[in-house]
């Protein structure tokens, strides 16, 4: 297996955990409850810290290594301003479900959960089908 197969098997393997990690979130925030909460939180938080920092890595390693595709290009670019604001979201809504208290309110997880499900899927758009490549 050449390194480019390894780094587009660990990249997409990543990008599977991103959307995991969404996913419980979602369950966590929409239908959840404590139980959820108790259950699905700390892997949520787990698959979506793993899952984006394997993608940013990787991704940024797959641009570099690739002849045809650089770092600097739109679509790449694109891809990482998705990945922040993607994780400018996951990030207080992670901590807000990690605390006890009701420090975050249902409303805020909602809006946080939607960006973080747009600005995911978005990015996913942008990898499949590489606008501008």
């Amino acid at each position: 297996m050449s390194l480019y197969e390894t780094l587009l098997f660990l990249h997409v393997l990543a990008a599977f955990a991103l959307v995991a990690g969404v996913v419980c979130y979602g369950v966590v925030v929409l239908g959840g409850g404590e139980v959820a909460r108790g259950a699905l939180a700390p892997p949520a938080t787990a698959l979506w810290n793993v899952g984006g920092i394997g993608v940013l890595v990787l991704g940024i390693w797959l641009a570099i290594e690739v002849e045809d595709y650089d770092p600097w290009d739109g679509w790449i670019l694109a891809a990482v301003v998705l990945w922040f604001v993607a994780s400018a979201a996951g990030g207080p809504l992670a901590r807000g479900l990690r605390t006890q208290d009701a420090s975050l309110p249902p409303e805020r997880a909602r809006v946080l959960l939607a960006v973080m499900s747009v600005a995911t899927a978005a990015l996913l758009i942008d990898m499949i089908f590489k606008p501008g490549a």
